[in-house]
């Protein structure tokens, strides 16, 4: 069993959004730098969380996504299955159909196990997840860093449109 790419950034990215809750709405741009997550792929996921309900989407400027919930609303299971991603430890996708077209010996135990990963993603929110100190502190080295890298290209953009003194 494994939780794929999908499901990983799906989490990631919300809770890149609960942690700037307060911000307004965040780009997918914004996200994507703090990330590290292609800017298409979020796309992508952005339109099922949207349709799923979890997120609220604002055009122009100034725009972006939001949360439509609290934080402590959303559980994490929740954001894995908006992306269609299942947390299921049977080979045969829990239909039963793992050995000769029939159920095998351990179906039932790795089936349980599928149900308790999802009870226990199910019991942790978003909002759980922001107060985690430690979430907290990669959080600001993020947001330090992307401040940083916004401000070199500022400063790359202003000296490219700033004629030089030779050019004059």
């Amino acid at each position: 069993m494994r939780l794929t790419t999908k499901g990983r950034y799906a989490v990631t990215a919300m809770l890149d959004l609960a942690l700037h809750y307060t911000d307004g709405p965040i780009t997918l741009a914004d996200i994507s730098q703090r990330q590290g997550i292609s800017l298409s792929y979020l796309e992508q996921l952005f339109s099922k969380l949207r349709k799923r309900g979890l997120v609220d989407s604002a055009r122009g400027p100034g725009g972006g996504y939001r949360l439509s919930r609290h934080a402590n609303e959303i559980a994490v299971a929740d954001v894995i299955t908006a992306v269609d991603e299942k947390v299921d430890a049977t080979r045969c996708a829990g239909k039963a159909n793992c050995q000769d077209d029939q159920q095998c010996l351990t179906h039932e135990l790795w089936s349980d196990l599928s149900q308790q990963i999802y009870d226990f993603l199910s019991g942790i929110s978003l909002g759980n997840l922001v107060d985690r100190q430690g979430i907290q502190a990669v959080a600001e080295r993020q947001d330090r860093k992307h401040e940083r890298v916004a401000f070199q290209g500022r400063e790359q953009r202003d000296a490219e449109e700033t004629p030089s003194k030779e050019a004059v």
